[in-house]
């Protein structure tokens, strides 16, 4: 067969056709192996852009359970970043004083800060409870002056049936207030960032607010109220003037920022008024929660929803839901400091 295959003739035709052959095997072989090679690093690169793809999905899903720093408590830890991706606000050690006090300048995304609604506008972001407060009994439990009264420097919050906390709720709904407040040029300060290990106290979480010299601070709830009990309401701080509390200055214009607040709220999440307190109009006035009593900047409280009714608690649980509620906020917020209702 080889003599037959070698049909040039001449003195070096079957070694020439060996040696031909062998290069043809070489450069088959060569060429198959680089192929094959170019075929992993296209497999490679599609599926390092696939996990690049899911650690993306995976972060924006993160970032909406409240999971954008570490792991504390399944939802937080040290300094991390907000769900546009935006350094979190708080850098100073866990648990010290004032530790989440450091500001959030405005993401502005090429845009001039002058352009923007929020431009030179300060607001402070207070995530109600801690996911660790419950780690921290003794510490959370110490008095602390109101001003009306004496009460508990932070509680542990309430949760769903399921398990889901309010603590990892408020913060998560945050962290989403505070993407959409910075894209609209705000300063945003957090008076905890998933970074301490407890509280603050309800003292400082005020004192804050006080020093960043907010024009608009809102603590974010969501209730405990029992099952049968559903809906969200807005709380402002009553007028009074007792002993370290001296709210007479900022009611009225917190009322304003509650009731702004209430409707676009209600407007974004569909989420109805509670039937359980204020002649269902979505709205109290209290004077006995130090983060209010002792606020010189106007704030006010929500309570998103009621963890204990199913209906509530499925909206509070699902991501999706959360960013309408974190859009109803942002927008009640931008109407308040703008001048709108």
């Amino acid at each position: 067969m080889f003599s037959n295959e070698s049909r040039g003739g001449g003195r070096c035709g079957p070694v020439f056709l060996a040696r031909t052959a062998m290069a043809a095997v070489a450069v088959a072989v060569c060429l198959a192996g680089c192929s094959a090679a170019g075929g992993d690093g296209s497999h490679s690169a599609a599926a390092a852009g696939a996990d690049s793809a899911d650690r993306a999905g995976g972060g924006a899903d993160a970032g909406a359970d409240g999971t954008t720093g570490g792991s504390t408590g399944g939802s937080t830890g040290g300094p991390g970043t907000d769900p546009s991706g935006a350094a979190t606000g708080s850098t100073s050690p866990a648990g010290s004083p004032g530790s989440a006090t450091a500001r959030t300048p405005p993401a502005t995304g090429g845009a001039s800060a002058k352009t923007l609604p929020l431009s030179g506008k300060v607001v402070v972001l207070d995530p109600g409870h801690n996911p660790d407060n419950a780690k921290h009994v003794a510490e959370i439990n110490k008095l602390v002056d109101i001003g009306t009264a004496r009460k508990e420097c932070d509680t542990t919050g309430t949760e769903t049936d399921a398990g889901y906390p309010e603590a990892r709720y408020t913060l998560d709904v945050s962290r989403r207030v505070r993407a959409l407040l910075r894209a609209r040029g705000a300063t945003v300060v957090l008076t905890h960032d998933g970074d301490r290990p407890y509280g603050p106290c309800v003292t400082e979480r005020a004192e804050i607010g006080n020093r960043a010299h907010a024009d608009a601070a809102l603590s974010i709830h969501a209730d405990g109220a029992p099952a049968a009990d559903r809906g969200f309401h807005v709380i402002a701080p009553k007028s009074l003037h007792e002993g370290a509390a001296d709210t007479r200055k900022i009611a009225a214009p917190s009322l304003l920022l509650a009731t702004t607040l209430r409707s676009h709220f209600a407007a974004a999440t569909k989420e109805p008024f509670a039937d359980y307190l204020g002649g269902g109009t979505g709205l109290t006035v209290r004077g006995d929660l130090g983060g209010l009593n002792l606020s010189t900047v106007p704030k006010v409280f929500i309570e998103c929803g009621n963890m204990r009714n199913a209906r509530d608690a499925a909206s509070l649980t699902d991501p999706a839901w959360r960013q309408d509620a974190a859009e109803g906020i942002a927008d009640g917020l931008t109407a308040f400091l703008e001048g709108k209702r």
